[in-house]
């Protein structure tokens, strides 16, 4: 039997395929658009109006602070936590306000983290998977509705629902956070929509429009054979 050597290049391989997945999840949770090549930068914009660090570190702020939550609460608490562009929304049910605070003040520690939205309840029962079911239809629905509305960018908006209750993050303008919020509002089951965006100006927004396709001269037909 041949004794099997180890090479920088035989463990790069691994270390890609890794890296392509991490790469491959960060992107389907954060809806961004990834893009070989040199157009990497103008396509994130077009679809995320973080930046990509931004992303990066979005990504990890939530993997760390779900595991740190698990870690030192367990099962007794039920908490999401969301990060958009460093700023974190907590959401979920707590026993006491003690605990609620306790959260908080976890998640605050966790690197990169720069603010945090406490919208944490407090209860005695934690929801179960009929209630969990409802709230991701709800959040599927208010996708559907904001790629359907007119005059804001769906891509702009991420979508978190708790209890029947909606909280929208962004970067978006006034005008696109008003509008996005109404329209969500008529949907079943909604009781409420809270805006926990980041507001940017409106001429901002037009940075963040995709440029109209380049005209491709049609190729001419070949003669035909005869």
């Amino acid at each position: 039997m041949n004794k099997m050597t180890w090479s920088p290049r035989r463990l790069a391989r691994p270390l890609l395929a890794a890296a392509m997945a991490i790469s491959l999840l960060s992107g389907l949770s954060g809806c961004a658009l990834v893009v070989v090549g040199g157009a990497v930068g103008g396509a994130m914009a077009v679809s995320d109006r973080r930046t990509l660090g931004s992303q990066t570190e979005d990504t990890g702020i939530e993997l760390k602070g779900s595991n740190r939550i698990s870690t030192v609460f367990g099962d007794a608490v039920h908490v999401d936590v969301t990060s958009y562009n460093r700023r974190v929304l907590l959401t979920g049910i707590v026993k006491d306000e003690e605990t609620r605070a306790k959260v908080e003040n976890e998640i605050k520690g966790v690197e990169n983290v720069q603010s945090v939205v406490n919208e944490i309840q407090v209860g005695l029962f934690l929801p179960g998977v009929g209630a969990q079911s409802n709230d991701a239809l709800i959040t599927t629905r208010a996708r559907g509705v904001l790629v359907g509305t007119a005059d804001i960018y769906s891509s702009s908006f991420r979508v978190v629902t708790e209890a029947g209750v909606v909280y929208l993050m962004g970067r978006v303008s006034q005008r696109e956070g008003d509008t996005g919020a109404e329209a969500i509002r008529g949907i079943p089951g909604v009781k409420k929509v809270v805006k926990v965006f980041e507001y940017i100006d409106e001429g901002d927004v037009k940075k963040y429009v995709a440029p109209p396709p380049a005209k491709v001269d049609p190729v001419p037909n070949p003669d035909p054979v005869n």
